[in-house]
């Protein structure tokens, strides 16, 4: 693998992540893994995982502080749907280092394809903007964060596209505000996925130095384009949706091959 070349695609994967996470919240983080993977040319799904993870928690932090100016972010429900999904996490990284890489690619695959076509089902109502923890959205939080924690240190931060539905699901609020506040629960996971992995010799350090840098500025763009595409969200939402279906199935054949 060149050198130059491979920072260089390390450089803008990140740019395109850092963007993605700050239009879509977690959901941006899916593309990370299969990135280094197929575009930067790391060999190693699990260096893939731990580096990308690494990398993906540091863009979320400037991700969130983007969000949490415009107001976006649900502190409460986020702050315990991630604190739920901690321990999930580690355990999920734990097993995943056990897996074989492909084995590992495929299943995520299979998790990207269902997670993409759920993003094109209709939804029936656009969800409460003024949602507010109380004790019944604490128990639905915390085992669904829980879940989701163990499926994102499984996956690697790639499952931190079940973060937004997740937040969703328990507690009723919009699609804008679980985007914004899947991002406190992304750099937790990623976090711990990484410690996880980084104490295995699993993380390429020059290659993470690389996507932040990128990621930075994609964290930067995002705001206007967040702004441009407010008035047009469904529709972004059903394009972002078709190509993380693309790509799972693309990392399928190959993982398969």
């Amino acid at each position: 693998m060149d050198v130059s070349w491979a920072l260089g695609a390390a450089l803008a994967s990140g740019a395109l992540v850092g963007l993605l996470l700050g239009v879509f919240g977690g959901g941006g983080s899916v593309l990370a893994t299969p990135l280094l993977i197929y575009a930067v040319g790391v060999r190693d799904p699990h260096v893939a995982i731990g580096t990308s993870a690494s990398a993906v928690a540091v863009n979320a932090l400037a991700g969130l502080a983007v969000q949490a100016r415009a107001g976006r972010v649900k502190w409460p429900c986020a702050l315990v749907f991630a604190a739920a999904g901690l321990a999930g996490s580690l355990t999920g990284a734990h097993l995943a280092k056990q897996v074989d890489g492909q084995a590992l690619l495929a299943g995520f695959a299979g998790v990207m394809a269902l997670v993409g076509g759920s993003m094109l089902l209709p939804r029936r109502n656009v969800g409460d903007p003024s949602v507010r923890l109380d004790a019944g959205r604490v128990l639905k939080l915390a085992p669904i964060g829980l879940g989701t924690g163990l499926a994102a240190g499984f996956f690697g931060i790639g499952g931190g596209f079940l973060i937004a539905p997740g937040l969703m699901a328990a507690t009723g609020m919009t699609l804008a505000h679980a985007a914004a506040s899947s991002l406190v629960s992304v750099a937790l996971f990623g976090a711990a996925t990484s410690v996880s992995y980084a104490a295995s010799g699993l993380v390429d350090w020059p290659v993470f130095g690389a996507l932040v840098g990128g990621g930075a500025v994609g964290v930067l763009a995002s705001g206007p384009v967040a702004g441009a595409l407010s008035a047009r969200a469904a529709l972004a939402q059903r394009l972002f949706a078709l190509m993380v279906i693309a790509v799972a199935a693309y990392v399928a054949f190959r993982a398969f091959t």
